[in-house]
């Protein structure tokens, strides 16, 4: 696998950390390594494609903008309860749907040299107007909608 203007393959290894909490011990997952897969393979590292999408360049645009980019890296729980990662993104939607499936998800600080290279595939291939949806049914100038308070009703 090639590093291509859409494609970033990355060596990612994941390490399982203790908590300790009061009295109690629980375990968490941690990121180990992520290096460009141009690297040496570093022990236990897992080869992934970090893969952009023409369609998710509006996600890419808010991500950059925030105060702290973020990756996303999506894993495949074992039985035994071992994470291993499957999937990075940029996309907070790809995220959020991994979390609300109950799909364990790690976030990490998105490289500078990563975020460069996405921001030149928004560049190369166009922005896209990101604008917030109204509900149509509702108008507020006029004081229309459901939640109007029209003679009648209960106020």
């Amino acid at each position: 696998m090639q590093h291509t203007d859409k494609i970033w393959p990355m060596y990612v290894s994941l390490k399982k950390v203790q908590v300790q909490t009061g009295r109690w011990t629980s375990v968490r997952w941690e990121l180990e390594h992520m290096v460009p897969a141009t690297q040496p393979k570093p022990d236990n590292a897992v080869l992934i494609p970090l893969e952009l999408y023409k369609d998710q360049r509006g996600s890419y645009r808010i991500n950059l903008d925030m105060n702290n980019p973020t990756l996303y890296i999506v894993c495949d729980e074992l039985s035994d309860g071992t994470w291993i990662p499957a999937i990075i993104s940029a996309d907070q939607h790809v995220s959020a749907g991994c979390l609300e499936s109950d799909t364990p998800v790690l976030n990490i600080p998105m490289p500078s040299a990563i975020a460069c290279w996405i921001e030149a595939f928004i560049t190369r291939h166009g922005e896209v107007e990101i604008s917030a949806h109204r509900r149509k049914h509702v108008n507020r100038r006029k004081n229309e909608g459901p939640s109007a308070n029209r003679p009648g009703n209960m106020q």
